[in-house]
């Protein structure tokens, strides 16, 4: 045999036909093990490489996902979440172990990416994270759903939503927090972060947060919730509010851990002392966490499965497979910010 070796050639060492080598090469479960295991044996003894370009095209794939994140732009436009670059670390490792190539785009909630994504046939699916206004791009997945865009989203699980979503615990999460809280003996604390539903993922923490002190009897006062959007700045500024209004607290739990950091640096500066004075709370674990003075206490999200289960649940919907939404579990990180 002269020049490349092509899947005829595999098919007469094989001795089998072309359609079956083109069938065992590509996993089909037409093939039984026998042959498959005799096809490869072939296709390694000719040193034969499958042309992925083409296979995808025959099967109208391009072997690519998009992952389209939203993020609201800082000042120097620099600026991303650090739970975000975990779960981007996570996704890129789960599409490599899968053997697909990651599209990586950062969007505008405002702009037409729902529209854009779907005609250009970029990637067989889409993958949505970050933080955003839910209420404001909800129709926006309406029309992905409408589209017959196959597409999972990152973010707090509701009723009736469109598509597939996986996300945290929130509910849960706020709930062991508070509960800790008011084991150390807290009954003054406050909550930094948007509690409405424009922000699912903060109200469901804000609601587990109301749960805990309902239950223990302690009176939930609007006047100690302030809303913070998840940066250091937002948490600083919400917690210099919550200390010029004078209400009184004896704890923070802040919905996010960019937010407690804010809220530590602020405390500090107003001559209140971690955990002495005031106990606080973050949530998402990212890895600063446990590096600031005092330690933080927070609520770990498990990023590298949240990763692998986004990206195993979009090859299912692109192989026509049922694939629901799903809320996985989080766990409590009590450390030293806590401890009074």
């Amino acid at each position: 045999m002269k020049g490349k070796a092509t899947s005829i050639d595999i098919a007469h060492l094989a001795g089998v036909s072309q359609a079956t080598v083109s069938r065992a090469l590509c996993g089909s479960p037409l093939v039984n093990e026998e042959t498959r295991r005799r096809v490869q044996a072939a296709a390694e003894q000719l040193n034969y490489k499958i042309d992925k370009n083409a296979s995808n095209l025959r099967r109208m794939h391009t072997g690519t996902l998009a992952l389209l994140f939203f993020e609201d732009p800082t000042a120097d436009e620099s600026h991303i979440n650090p739970f975000f670059l975990s779960m981007l670390g996570s996704i890129t490792r789960a599409c490599a172990l899968q053997g697909h190539d990651l599209l990586i785009s950062f969007q505008q909630l405002s702009d037409d990416w729902h529209a854009d994504f779907a005609d250009s046939k970029k990637a067989d699916g889409l993958i949505l994270l970050g933080y955003g206004d839910y209420l404001a791009y909800r129709d926006k997945l309406e029309k992905l759903v409408e589209q017959g865009t196959r597409f999972v989203r990152w973010g707090a699980v509701l009723p009736d939503q469109p598509g597939v979503s996986f996300g945290s615990d929130n509910l849960c999460g706020g709930r062991e927090v508070a509960e800790h809280l008011l084991e150390r003996g807290c009954r003054r604390i406050a909550f930094l972060g948007d509690a409405s539903s424009h922000y699912p993922e903060f109200f469901g923490r804000y609601n587990g947060y109301v749960e805990a002190l309902t239950a223990a009897g302690v009176e939930v006062d609007p006047a100690l919730q302030e809303n913070a959007e998840s940066t250091e700045h937002s948490g600083y500024e919400a917690m210099r509010r919550l200390i010029m209004n004078e209400v009184g607290f004896d704890a923070v739990f802040a919905a996010s851990d960019l937010i407690a950091i804010g809220a530590m640096r602020a405390l500090s500066d107003h001559g209140l002392r971690v955990p002495q004075d005031v106990a606080l709370a973050g949530f998402d674990d990212i890895a600063t966490a446990s590096f600031v003075n005092p330690p933080l206490t927070t609520v770990l999200q498990d990023t590298g499965h949240a990763g692998a289960v986004l990206v195993d649940s979009l090859l299912g919907l692109i192989r026509g497979e049922p694939v629901e939404s799903e809320v996985l579990p989080v766990k409590l990180m009590v450390r030293k910010s806590s401890l009074r």
